[in-house]
């Protein structure tokens, strides 16, 4: 009984941790933007990522099929250069505080996603969970709709442009995450993580100097401060390799159902972070929506009976 009592207090702490970090990463990328176009951020973090990724790598040889290696690549295309260049195009326009609010939405899609796609049925819980997380989502959005004359006052405050590419990346990472759960019903989780993120890098080294022109944002190198630097490092490694990791070996410890509760760290770190580190501000609507999307989240986590949890979480 100590051993098991041990595991799964290793496992809360893992997943809560993750969850934790992740919340970190929009706090990492605003530092990140300061310096560098979109591409050239995502595109350095994803790199540090695969860098530590790559004993994984060497020690968890794939044993695909044909068509699992297609599910693979396409999960990776969705998950790593469209998702995250949508994601950050998203922060590049609004604020750390509200982008995480908004990521708040995410055990919300998922439900429906799997209710949709996953053949899984949502309650009568979990469909009052969505509305009331929608209608957070739309205060917060609302919110950031201001007049042509608060805008001009704060160029670098939350747009409605923003928020809404935030969300419709988090609708992308909705297929990054159901096709990821189909393989990991038959390959280690390890693996298909490490293998889709050293995929989705690599489709990035290509997407970025295309779409962008300049794939490293300054001219040289040598340009890019160390502040930003260790931002970078701190995104791939803290936000994107270790995050996963932990959750996936905490997801071997704990039910995702009880897993899924401790998600609500995300937005709640990222907004703090947002707050009190960049000096950010949020309106009254701001907060009563962050509020009403966490609350749904909460909700759909451990009251409702939808098991739309099994899966790998990704910002």
């Amino acid at each position: 009984m100590p051993p098991l009592i041990k595991s799964r207090t290793l496992g809360f702490a893992a997943c809560a941790l993750a969850s934790s970090l992740w919340g970190c990463g929009f706090f990492f990328g605003k530092i990140a933007l300061t310096e560098m176009n979109v591409g050239a951020m995502v595109l350095y973090r994803f790199l540090f990522a695969t860098l530590a990724l790559i004993p994984l790598l060497l020690l968890h040889r794939p044993r695909f099929t044909r068509a699992d290696w297609g599910l693979l690549l396409l999960a990776s295309f969705l998950g790593i250069p469209l998702q995250f260049l949508i994601q950050f195009s998203g922060l590049a326009l609004t604020t750390v505080s509200h982008a995480s609010l908004m990521v708040g939405t995410m055990p919300v899609i998922l439900a429906v996603g799997a209710t949709l796609f996953a053949h899984e049925r949502m309650d009568r819980i979990g469909w009052f969970a969505l509305a009331l997380s929608t209608f957070g989502a739309a205060l917060i959005a609302l919110s950031a709709h201001g007049t042509a004359a608060r805008q001009a006052l704060d160029p670098s405050g939350p747009t409605l442009a923003g928020d809404l590419l935030v969300v419709l990346s988090l609708v992308v990472a909705l297929a990054w995450i159901l096709i990821n759960k189909r393989l990991m019903q038959h390959h280690s989780p390890i693996t298909v993580t490490a293998y889709g993120i050293a995929c989705g890098t690599a489709m990035l080294l290509v997407c970025v100097p295309l779409i962008y022109n300049q794939p490293f944002g300054p001219p040289h190198l040598s340009a890019i401060t160390p502040k930003v630097w260790l931002a970078l490092a701190a995104s791939g490694l803290l936000c994107t390799a270790s995050t996963t990791l932990l959750w996936n070996w905490g997801l071997t410890q704990v039910a995702a159902s009880q897993a899924g509760v401790l998600l609500n760290m995300e937005p709640l770190i990222g907004s703090l972070l947002g707050v009190f580190l960049l000096r950010e501000s949020l309106g009254p609507s701001a907060r009563t929506g962050g509020t009403l999307i966490l609350a749904a989240a909460l909700i759909i986590t451990t009251s409702s009976r939808t098991r739309s949890r099994e899966q790998l979480p990704l910002t």
